[in-house]
């Protein structure tokens, strides 16, 4: 069998980076990929310092560093990072610094990855899951779903094709296909507007799972915890509505795999969250604005 590596991104937070580590040694991950990001301030130097010192002394598995001299950022990172990892290998599993998982995890995940590996419909999977969001009838055995996941989550080269294009476009390729962009919650939406600005990347594959009508695999319980809701996050500071009740051991691998198709209730769980669309007011607000940025940007061209 092929070793499917982990990604692992990391930037200041030696602390997080510990117990996201003590998992995947639990888990005996074999191989890691370590991106390290450089700091954004002088300030930080030494904690990313500390970082590196950390990831050189693993010596538990085989590991690769790759030390930024620069501050890419979260989004630059990620889309960066995958992407120099799959000029080596098919599949990946991708962490994040403030992640941690159960025993069991990377074997759970790894099964998904080998299984699916050739079934276009299937276009990730992913090891976390939230009550919020998890049908009522599900029980013990995973499920797929049609918006993706980045807490935790693996995928092919196959499907890595196509990342290069930003969330923004994406939406507008959906419009021309007749998809409702509103499907799986407003918030994605209001994502890809802003995704370039704020230098994130998941919205991205989230609308290119929604265009290739492609499926994501969950567990029907969550195998991972993200710990980094803290003043120490870049995107995430309060849980909020995704406060985690306590882990459970992992799920039973099963005996068999599910054929691909979406459970019916998915969107809905999402909708009823985040909202099918924006209300007509917010509607009314964006179009004001971007009918006074292009009035502006006329004046300014004169």
């Amino acid at each position: 069998m092929t070793t499917i590596p982990i990604v692992l991104f990391a930037y200041a937070r030696p602390d997080h980076l510990r117990r996201t580590l003590a998992c995947l040694s639990e888990n005996n991950v074999p191989l890691i990929y370590a991106f390290v990001d450089g700091p954004k301030t002088p300030e930080l130097a030494e904690r990313v310092n500390e970082v590196s010192s950390i990831l050189h002394a693993i010596d538990w598995c085989e590991v690769h560093i790759v030390e930024r001299s620069e501050n890419l950022g979260l989004g630059k990172s990620i889309l960066t990072g995958v992407t120099e990892v799959f000029h080596r290998h098919d599949a990946i599993l991708v962490f994040e610094d403030d992640l941690i998982c159960v025993p069991g995890t990377y074997q759970y995940l790894c099964s998904a990855l080998i299984h699916y590996r050739d079934n276009p419909k299937v276009m990730s999977v992913t090891g976390w899951n939230h009550p919020t969001f998890t049908p009522g009838d599900v029980t013990d055995q995973p499920y797929f779903d049609g918006r993706a996941e980045c807490l935790v989550w693996g995928t092919w080269n196959r499907v890595w094709q196509g990342m290069e294009i930003d969330a923004k476009t994406l939406t507008k390729q959906c419009k021309n296909q007749g998809i409702d962009i509103y499907r799986y919650g407003a918030d994605l939406v209001d994502m890809a507007n802003s995704e370039l600005r704020q230098n994130i990347w998941a919205v991205r594959l989230l609308f290119l799972h929604i265009l290739k009508k492609g499926l994501c695999l969950r567990p029907p319980w969550s195998m991972v915890e993200h710990i980094g809701w803290d003043s120490q996050g870049t995107n995430a500071t309060e849980a909020g509505i995704l406060a985690a009740p306590p882990l459970r051991p992992c799920p039973p691998i099963p005996s068999q795999w599910p054929e691909p198709t979406e459970h019916p209730n998915c969107s809905r769980l999402y909708q009823k969250v985040y909202g099918t669309r924006p209300t007509i007011s917010v509607q009314l607000y964006r179009f004001m604005r971007h009918a006074a940025g292009k009035a502006l940007r006329s004046v300014s061209l004169r």
